[in-house]
């Protein structure tokens, strides 16, 4: 019997209530990728107290000018590399740093924030500073460890869902009431 985990990229992960960790505690983190060498993703509701037009300010573009309609709220993607912006949008523009994960596509460099700024970016986007990552196994034995619940992501969670809403819209898929589930875990 194997105790491979199948993929899980294109699915949330949903802290459980016994999470822990600050850096995950009440999160939803949207798997772009996971293999057998460790997984990649974005936290999903938590934004910082930070703006795009804030970040457009102190990229100091000289020959660009910021579209206020185009201003939106920057999340906190996840601990690691959090120096670095993520844009998470639907395929189709092409900046210098995109990847494609599926129907989604990553894009890290700053022409995709710039064409956001002035209204010509992908829509509909969630930008945010860090990303979440896991090493080898590491998901498996948290998933073991009942710290996260996993479905298949809805992506209209995370472009057209409330911030706030979004984590026990991420439940809802399961048919789980969040505020319902136990703060203790157990084994019969």
């Amino acid at each position: 019997m194997s105790s491979a985990f199948p993929s899980l990229a294109g699915h949330f992960l949903i802290a459980m209530p016994t999470m822990t960790d600050p850096a995950f505690a009440q999160s939803v983190v949207y798997l772009l990728a996971h293999d057998a060498e460790g997984a990649l993703g974005l936290i999903i509701n938590r934004h910082m107290d930070l703006t795009l037009a804030e970040v457009f300010a102190q990229l100091q573009p000289e020959d660009a000018s910021f579209d206020p309609a185009h201003n939106q709220e920057i999340f906190n993607g996840g601990p690691v590399q959090a120096e670095l912006g993520f844009v998470l949008h639907q395929r189709g523009p092409e900046f210098q740093g995109t990847t494609h994960f599926g129907e989604l596509a990553l894009t890290s460099s700053k022409d995709a924030l710039l064409a956001i700024a002035q209204g010509d970016g992908p829509t509909p986007s969630m930008i945010a500073l860090g990303h979440a990552g896991w090493g080898a196994g590491q998901i498996e034995d948290e998933l073991r460890a009942n710290a996260w619940l996993s479905c298949p992501a809805d992506h209209k969670i995370i472009f057209d869902t409330p911030i706030a809403e979004r984590r026990s819209a991420a439940a809802a898929l399961l048919g789980v009431d969040l505020d319902r589930l136990s703060h203790q875990v157990g084994h019969s």
